[in-house]
């Protein structure tokens, strides 16, 4: 499993990074985990083809983590022409989501899909073959409902990703034993209903036991501050083998 970082920013641009978007290829597919309203421009900044990606699976349906999927789809539509399916898989809504959106940006353009798209509507306590993959999706804190962590294994490697969310209990099983755990760490400190903090993650993170870590979605006071954190960040275009 080879996960490519295209955008592991805040909503806000902090840093100039982009929003969230993870490039995975594994067992001859390529899938996105979250697709923020930047992720087109970053595909192409790091070189990924949107017309190879087989899937895209969205932790919640936020404009920095779903943003992006309108954006997407017309230029799947009407720019390459896309004849193979597209699997889609997130939360209940992401659908009727994503066809809102596609109505608010692109006014007046009412589609019949050239494509077949295939939506997998997550529930925790339950997990899914996505495109071969297991998919496994925990709830998190973050405001509104159905925000996940979501727990990928492709039969070798198991991937867990935060989604955004405070500190929840929830995730030592969603990063239990993963090869690579992926964890939301937006401030230095302060309370936050709806975001982590290292103040917090420091006490908590010794009880997962993922065998790595990395912090992402750093407000810019995080992201001044992270030459301090004896963990591993992302960075934008990082590569890692899982």
């Amino acid at each position: 499993m080879r996960i490519t970082i295209l955008g592991s920013g805040d909503a806000f641009g902090s840093g100039g990074r982009f929003n969230t978007c993870f490039h995975m290829e594994t067992g001859g597919k390529q899938l996105l985990m979250d697709c923020g309203a930047s992720s087109m421009i970053a595909m192409r900044r790091y070189g990924v083809d949107p017309n190879a990606i087989d899937g895209i699976l969205i932790t919640h349906l936020h404009g920095d983590h779903f943003g992006g999927l309108p954006f997407f789809l017309l230029y799947e539509q009407f720019e390459s022409e896309r004849d193979r399916p597209l699997t889609l898989a997130g939360p209940p809504g992401l659908w009727e989501r994503t066809k809102e959106a596609v109505r608010v940006f692109f006014c007046g353009v009412d589609l019949e899909w050239r494509f077949p798209i295939d939506v997998i509507e997550l529930q925790p306590g339950k997990s899914d073959d996505v495109l071969g993959l297991s998919v496994e999706p925990f709830p998190v804190v973050h405001g509104p409902p159905n925000c996940y962590a979501l727990r990928v294994g492709d039969g070798e490697r198991v991937f867990t990703y935060s989604g955004d969310t405070a500190w929840t209990d929830t995730l030592v099983d969603a990063a239990r034993d993963a090869d690579l755990f992926i964890m939301e760490c937006y401030a230095p400190a302060g309370e936050n209903e709806r975001h982590s903090d290292w103040e917090t993650l420091q006490k908590q993170l010794p009880r997962v036991s993922a065998r790595r870590i990395l912090l992402t979605h750093m407000n810019e006071d995080m992201l001044a501050r992270r030459g301090e954190i004896p963990l591993e960040t992302l960075e934008d275009g990082m590569v890692l083998d899982v």
